[in-house]
């Protein structure tokens, strides 16, 4: 291995990696194993620089980004992409997955091949998928038991999502899109009541702080497509581009450990905060939630496609 001091200014190749979340995240750590990994195997001729808490590029900033070449990796949520590619609404449908593995399912077989194709129409190329897990409600006024117990509340959703705000609605709450990075003081300035997200996102965001109650519902799924610009990816000597695909597959496989490991942990961790109200669904409960969220799967069925959601419907069948 050589040595990085060794190594020209000239010959060194810097890449820059944008994600909007904290750096004790899944994504984060990802990023910043990927970064680790690119930097040993190269002998620090890439160095892979990595910009956590949207600290380069906001929701909605980064896309537009890697299109114009101005990023080389992102990691946006499926939501994201969706607004560019209706298809890929399906992450989203509520209780669309079941668990973990068959996402990963979905993701590694006939419907990934299928989504990937459309982002490479468009200049872009999926490296991985990595988890971050279900999602959960949070909130300032009441526990979320029953469909009912939504009325009136006011919820964050991620911007340019249609689906995630209908999903509210046939709940019957209220929606304001926001940025990632302005939910924190939304929730402590009450402009908004409550949103959704994983357990590691609702943890090192703090989130948890400035809520009351927590229903663990599970209802939706949280991902992440690892893209970047597919002419930049095409002009890398085969050899870099051999040490990126390596280090990103490895990367993958561990992150998908580390999501379900750090979920659990910050579960663990917000317990311990007696202010914090925690419900745990009920079968009861999930039922009158997926009675209660039918309409969306009636609304979003043709903007998702007879494809995709017969490739979901498969996944579904006993083995």
């Amino acid at each position: 291995m050589a040595d990085n001091e060794q190594v020209s200014p000239g010959e060194k190749i810097v890449l820059r990696f944008s994600h909007v979340v904290a750096d004790d995240t899944p994504k984060g750590w990802a990023a910043r194993r990927f970064a680790a990994l690119v930097h040993e195997r190269t002998g620090g001729r890439v160095e892979v620089q990595v910009f956590p808490n949207s600290t380069l590029y906001k929701d909605g900033e980064e896309i537009d980004a890697l299109r114009a070449g101005t990023v080389h990796f992102i990691a946006p949520t499926t939501s994201k992409i969706s607004q560019m590619f209706p298809e890929w609404q399906l992450f989203d449908l509520p209780y669309a997955f079941e668990s973990v593995e068959q996402v990963h399912r979905a993701v590694d077989g006939a419907l990934g091949e299928r989504l990937y194709r459309q982002l490479e129409a468009q200049g872009m190329k999926a490296l991985a998928f990595w988890d971050n897990g279900f999602k959960q409600m949070t909130n300032n006024i009441r526990p979320l038991v029953w469909p009912g117990d939504f009325r009136g509340l006011k919820f964050r959703v991620q911007i340019n999502s249609p689906l995630l705000e209908a999903q509210f609605r046939a709940l019957g709450g209220e929606t304001r899109p926001l940025l990632f990075n302005e939910v924190y003081a939304a929730l402590a300035a009450r402009i908004v009541d409550g949103q959704e997200n994983t357990m590691s996102n609702t943890y090192s965001q703090q989130f948890y702080r400035v809520q009351r109650y927590m229903t663990v519902s599970n209802h939706g799924y949280m991902g992440y497509v690892v893209l970047t610009n597919a002419g930049f990816w095409k002009s890398l000597a085969p050899d870099i581009r051999r040490v990126l695909e390596e280090a990103m597959a490895e990367v993958t496989r561990l992150e998908r450990e580390k999501a379900l490991a750090m979920n659990r942990r910050d579960f663990e961790e917000m317990k311990k905060d007696d202010r914090l109200v925690i419900h745990v669904q009920t079968e009861e409960e999930r039922a009158a939630w997926r009675q209660a969220l039918e309409p969306v799967y009636r609304e979003f069925a043709t903007r998702v496609g007879p494809e995709p959601l017969a490739l979901l419907e498969e996944l579904r069948r006993p083995s």
